[in-house]
């Protein structure tokens, strides 16, 4: 164990786009778990969309990081030290100690997860939180029937990729949209959508129309701006709608004005934005399906790793600019 720790700092709120300067890299000692704590060496970093939110103080659902502190996040790591009698060292945890090397916690707001058929990052992606935000905003919200046409924005992304996955296995009609030609590709022939539109075309109406000759019944919203605003276009009457990021407009001071909105009205669409840490209940049943897929190599991802702790400044910013190929991450050991 090294004597010194390694955090990353929120050192300035961005208006539009995140830049390096908004970080701050400090070393200092490790920290000492207290009664009931633990202290884990945090071997992977997951990196969000969620996470632009909070470095912004404009009222959300949950509150922003403050400036000087531990930038926001999902780790997963080895214990070191425990005082919690249900841990001991070298279980493997994860939890959400944020932008460090080392972290002390609660037992209570850890998880032990077992790696011996699923890998320990795995759990920061499909049998994590994006997995289980696909699964709870499919099966919840769009409630697909088969045969019905599922369409997923930011299908090559670590929730997008579940999610059309999981509207194949119950027999529907998986259709992506993603940028760029190659995320195209491995949408329909690595994770076996149905097809995938190609938003940096330049012809995206055309190509929606296209792709969704019977409409959509079911939307899976990552993204926002211009392609929900076509999708909305493309509804069936009484299609469902999940909303689940809107991250066109994350970096944005001009956000992007819907045109269909009345859609909504004229297809009596359900429409409803969600927070999947609001539904633990129904954690424990996605975290066993998606776990039992990923171990039986039925539910495929892909890992976008970025190395060393200092590297996740400019990791998080070119995810945000769509770099990123999957689930993005940062190895920490």
């Amino acid at each position: 164990m090294t004597d010194q720790n390694q955090q990353i700092l929120l050192a300035g709120r961005p208006e539009g786009w995140v830049e390096a300067r908004h970080f701050r890299l400090e070393q200092g000692p490790i920290p000492e778990p207290g009664e009931g704590e633990v202290l884990v060496r945090n071997h992977w970093l997951s990196l969000d969309p969620y996470m632009r939110g909070r470095m912004s103080d404009a009222k959300s659902y949950a509150e922003p990081v403050a400036l000087g502190a531990v930038m926001v996040g999902g780790t997963a790591g080895e214990v070191v030290v425990s005082r919690d009698p249900h841990f001991k060292p070298g279980d493997q945890v994860v939890g959400m100690l944020g932008w460090q090397l080392y972290g002390v916690a609660p037992g209570r707001m850890l998880q032990k997860v077992d790696t011996t058929h699923v890998p320990l990052a795995a759990y920061l992606g499909p049998v994590g939180m994006p997995g289980v935000t696909a699964w709870y905003g499919l099966n919840a919200i769009c409630e697909p029937k088969t045969g019905e046409t599922v369409v997923v924005t930011a299908a090559s992304g670590a929730v997008g990729s579940v999610v059309g996955q999981l509207a194949k296995a119950k027999g529907c009609r998986a259709v992506g949209v993603a940028g760029g030609a190659e995320k195209c590709r491995y949408v329909v022939e690595e994770l076996g959508f149905d097809a995938c539109v190609d938003y940096k075309a330049g012809k995206l109406k055309d190509d929606l129309k296209a792709a969704l000759p019977r409409g959509v019944d079911c939307l899976f919203e990552n993204v926002g701006g211009e392609i929900f605003d076509a999708l909305l276009a493309r509804t069936n009457a009484f299609a469902r709608i999940a909303l689940c990021g809107m991250i066109a407009d994350y970096n944005t001071t001009d956000p992007y004005c819907m045109k269909n909105v009345r859609t909504v009205l004229i297809n009596r669409l359900k429409l409803q934005g969600f927070i999947v840490s609001e539904h633990m209940e129904q954690w424990p049943v996605a975290l066993r399906e998606l776990g039992g897929m990923v171990a039986a190599g039925k539910l495929h991802y892909r890992e976008s790793i970025a190395h060393g702790l200092e590297n996740a400044p400019e990791a998080f910013i070119g995810m945000l600019k769509g770099r990123n190929f999957g689930k993005q991450l940062v190895k920490l050991v």
